[in-house]
């Protein structure tokens, strides 16, 4: 060894372009995109109890098991979007035990082709 220090690694530059953003932001005037907190769009203490109880007496995600798979739900969804609509937001008829994944992927692809209809 003598004392000097090993030469460093180069990275190469990406030869790869940059990707397209897949963020949607929320629109300005909607029940999400006025900024209101969580728990001023509803999700505060009561909500959060009401979520628990049911996922006790629905412990399995709806999706998954349309799939014949076993899933431990942990998100209460509500299968018609309420959009700030409390009557809805609270219509336990309106409500679907998920687990994360089926939420944020297959439920959330569902709301998106919906809203693109719902645009022409």
């Amino acid at each position: 060894m003598s004392g000097r220090p090993a030469p460093r690694l180069q990275s190469l530059p990406s030869r790869l372009g940059k990707a397209p953003s897949r963020v949607v932001a929320a629109t300005t005037g909607t029940w999400r995109g006025d900024k209101a907190s969580s728990t001023a769009r509803g999700y505060g203490y009561k909500w959060q109890q009401a979520r628990l109880g049911f996922l006790r007496s629905h412990p399995l995600c709806v999706y998954c098991d349309r799939l014949e798979m076993v899933t431990e739900a942990t998100v209460v969804d509500h299968i018609i979007p309420h959009r700030g609509d409390m009557g809805l937001f609270w219509d336990r008829k309106n409500w679907q035990s998920l687990c994360a994944t089926c939420h944020s992927g297959t439920k959330a692809r569902e709301e998106a082709a919906i809203a693109g209809r719902d645009r022409l």
